[in-house]
């Protein structure tokens, strides 16, 4: 349960038109759910005995009919510890003193746990409720190089932010390298669109819509009718999504334009049309495939499917 983790960085942009583009992303995000999610079921082993909304799709395999990307829902890359964070992506003072905050906050279970065991050996680095900045969780992050023993909440506020990443990518079973490289001139038209629109700030009332998104799509995205909260209230996911990779279109071509060589070959503008007609079919998405790939070759097994990829 996997991902691509891509590194974005654009020269001459500041502190606020990183934290700009983060918040229209993480707005967005849901598009990039659907159209890379490919984990839409795991080994029965994965849950072991544990509460989860999942369903029994074949003997030992779990999943949800619909689901996207259920590595980034609660069963994925989350922390019901982290429910309780609420971290503004306004600003770089904003965004640090929310996780130095985190950083520093005891957390009763932690507490509870202990930093060492009665032998002396550690069970954990510190009892807080972020033991290190790469414990928060989220679909992208500022970044900034380090140096030599220097934490990453120090190099961004003493330097700014010096690129993105990308954390909401799941690795494509279908590429042997684990990502398309239509996939990531996709993400870069969205990377740019997100840069370029207006972004007001977020409030705690969305940020909380967002998780709810998130969710929605990664365990149901590709429900028939499903919808999405958005600053304008609910609206249909497909529709939204569909919208928003229409007014990437000026970037595609102001990019294929830039490209040396024949304009007809135009792959900026030919991924984004694939990405779109993926979206009008949703039995082209990867979740889908997987799901049929499952049930074509391995009686609708998981584990099978994932060991013939070896």
């Amino acid at each position: 349960i996997c991902g691509v983790h891509y590194n974005w960085s654009m020269p001459g942009l500041d502190n606020d038109a990183h934290f700009a583009l983060i918040r229209n992303f993480r707005r967005h995000a849901f598009v990039l759910l659907l159209l890379t999610g490919a984990s839409p079921a795991v080994c029965k082993s994965f849950v072991g005995d544990r509460e989860h909304p999942l369903q029994e799709l074949a003997p030992g395999t779990l999943g949800r009919p619909f689901a996207t990307s259920l590595r980034m829902g609660r069963l994925g890359y989350q922390s019901d510890a982290q429910s309780s964070l609420c971290v503004s992506y306004n600003s770089l003072e904003g965004y640090a003193a929310s996780l130095h905050e985190a950083l520093s906050r005891p957390h009763p279970d932690y507490v509870a746990l202990g930093v060492r065991n009665p032998g002396g050996e550690y069970n954990q680095l510190a009892p807080t409720l972020l033991q290190i900045e790469n414990e928060f969780y989220g679909t992208i992050r500022p970044k900034r190089v380090v140096r030599r023993g220097e934490r990453p909440l120090h190099a961004l506020r003493d330097r700014g932010v010096e690129y993105i990443e990308v954390r909401c990518l799941d690795l494509d079973p279908m590429s042997p390298v684990g990502v398309a490289p239509a996939t990531l001139r996709l993400v870069d038209l969205f990377l740019l669109h997100c840069l370029l629109s207006e972004s007001p700030p977020d409030t705690p009332q969305e940020i909380e819509a967002l998780a709810r998104n998130q969710e929605r799509v990664a365990g149901s995205g590709r429900e028939p009718g499903l919808r999405l909260e958005s600053r304008m209230g609910e609206v249909p996911a497909a529709e939204w999504a569909v919208e928003l990779l229409s007014a990437c279109e000026p970037i595609a071509e102001a990019l294929d334009a830039a490209r040396e060589g024949s304009r007809s070959d135009a792959p900026y503008a030919r991924a984004l049309a694939d990405a779109r007609s993926r979206l009008l079919d949703f039995s082209r998405l990867p979740s889908a495939q997987v799901l049929e790939a499952m049930q074509r070759d391995h009686q609708g097994a998981h584990i099978g499917f994932a060991l013939s990829l070896i």
